[in-house]
């Protein structure tokens, strides 16, 4: 173990120092870290620094020596390199757009050593952002800053909900046409997300597209005006639809039932993303087209 010497990017730029340490030290508890801060073995520009002073660009954090869990290696492989680039929607300087592909986390950890954002990040040797997330199961649109002006205000954007994100779905049951509105909160417990009075608002809409009575299924489009995590999914099932291919919130019966019929995986595609773009000030819609295995599979249908 050595002294780190860590120059501050755009993206830590305004960040606590207390913070700043805390996500380059995985794993290192609260305590230890604020104790080498108010002990001085850490400085930012050869002089001590209190744990709320807010990085400045180029700033250069000495970090300790101080014991943290083995990093992974992180390699990434030329094939997800060539994944990623073919996956590329869009790109400018300030923002790339990707098709992400299903079973790709979009960041590393809990066993998976290279997500989207690391990939991306050992490609470009830069650093680069997540703007938000969506489900390691769930393939399409995904935005990466380049900047950071460009993921503060797209960041702004989500809080104000100011972008409109659609999905393509495949539930189980044949559904009427007309539009379903699911307005109810969801909790994250420590297991799963559920439907309950003290979690957050979510709000998502259904619009059937067409209806497969033989496998009693429907092709559904959801516009969601939230981001909680599994809100389609935990809606969906809320509603007595729930996803096909969804191994956690969903119907063994009706999966196993596609699964003959070549589903592999959780039908649920980010298929379109309108914004405005930072760094041209225009709105954007960014279309990302269905994976060749979910067109061949519905095909069957």
């Amino acid at each position: 173990m050595s002294v780190i010497f860590q120059t501050v990017d755009e993206f830590a730029v305004g960040q606590r120092l207390d913070n700043y340490l805390l996500k380059h030290l995985k794993g290192v508890p609260k305590s230890h870290i604020y104790r080498v801060i108010r002990k001085g073995e850490v400085r930012v520009n050869k002089g001590r620094k209190k744990a709320d002073y807010k990085l400045q660009m180029d700033d250069v954090v000495r970090i300790p020596p101080i014991r943290v869990a083995e990093p992974k290696s992180g390699k990434t492989s030329d094939g997800l390199k060539k994944l990623l680039t073919e996956s590329v929607l869009y790109e400018d300087k300030g923002l790339l757009i990707i098709n992400k592909p299903s079973g790709l986390a979009v960041h590393g950890g809990s066993g998976i050593d290279v997500g989207v954002i690391e990939a991306l990040r050992d490609m470009y040797n830069t650093p680069v952002e997540l703007v938000h997330r969506i489900d390691r199961a769930t393939s399409g649109v995904l935005l990466i800053a380049k900047k950071r002006s460009v993921l503060k205000n797209l960041h702004e954007q989500l809080v104000q909900h100011q972008m409109e994100k659609r999905y393509t779905a495949l539930v189980k049951g044949t559904w009427s046409k007309k539009r379903h509105t699911i307005d109810a909160p969801l909790y994250q417990n420590s297991r799963c997300t559920v439907v309950d009075v003290k979690g957050k608002e979510a709000l998502s809409h259904f619009q059937p597209l067409k209806n497969f009575d033989r496998i009693d299924a429907a092709l559904v489009e959801v516009l969601i005006e939230t981001g909680r995590m599994h809100q389609i999914r935990v809606h969906a099932q809320y509603a007595g639809h729930p996803l096909a291919g969804d191994d956690k919130y969903g119907d063994r019966e009706f999966d196993r039932k596609l699964h003959a019929q070549g589903l592999r995986r959780l039908f649920l595609h980010a298929h379109q993303l309108t914004f405005t773009n930072p760094s041209t000030e225009e709105i954007q819609t960014v279309k990302a087209p269905l994976s060749a295995e979910l067109k061949a599979f519905l095909a069957t249908l």
